[in-house]
């Protein structure tokens, strides 16, 4: 799941690397995939998916409107075409980059994560992805509050 990715772990785990290295470095693979896949997308954005008879246009911002009423964090998702004044510096409503209107990426805390892959809303409550939750200290922090 594009973008939803999220990582925890002590710098000791990695000696090699601080842990803001390994972070940077994750997120600008993350950053190009996430980038390919979109500008796919947008190469068929006007073209109806069967047997919905929606764009896939319209089928990302369906998808990007889910996950941010399931995260309850405003915008923080995109899809491929937005009005514009959401898109890049307010000067185009295509959407490759999905990032705010300065061109800055979204940041998500855990529990929106958490929200969005369980499916239901609530970071307490599995679901989705993960029916009996995450496997992650985070996420069985949540858990453990239910």
């Amino acid at each position: 799941m594009r973008g939803l990715r999220c990582m925890w772990s002590s710098p000791a785990e990695h000696p090699k690397f601080t842990l803001n290295s390994l972070v940077a470095s994750l997120l600008g693979v993350e950053s190009g995939q996430d980038a390919v896949i979109r500008t796919l997308l947008y190469e068929k954005g006007n073209q109806k998916v069967l047997p919905y008879d929606i764009t896939v246009a319209e089928f990302t911002n369906r998808i990007s409107g889910l996950r941010n009423k399931l995260a309850m964090c405003g915008i923080k998702d995109e899809g491929i075409e937005v009005p514009l004044s959401l898109g890049a510096e307010n000067r185009t409503n295509s959407n490759i980059l999905s990032a705010d209107p300065n061109s800055l990426s979204y940041a998500r805390t855990p529990p929106e994560i958490l929200r969005i892959i369980y499916g239901s809303g609530s970071e307490y409550k599995p679901g989705g992805f993960y029916p009996n939750g995450g496997g992650g200290n985070i996420a069985k922090s949540f858990l453990h509050k239910a």
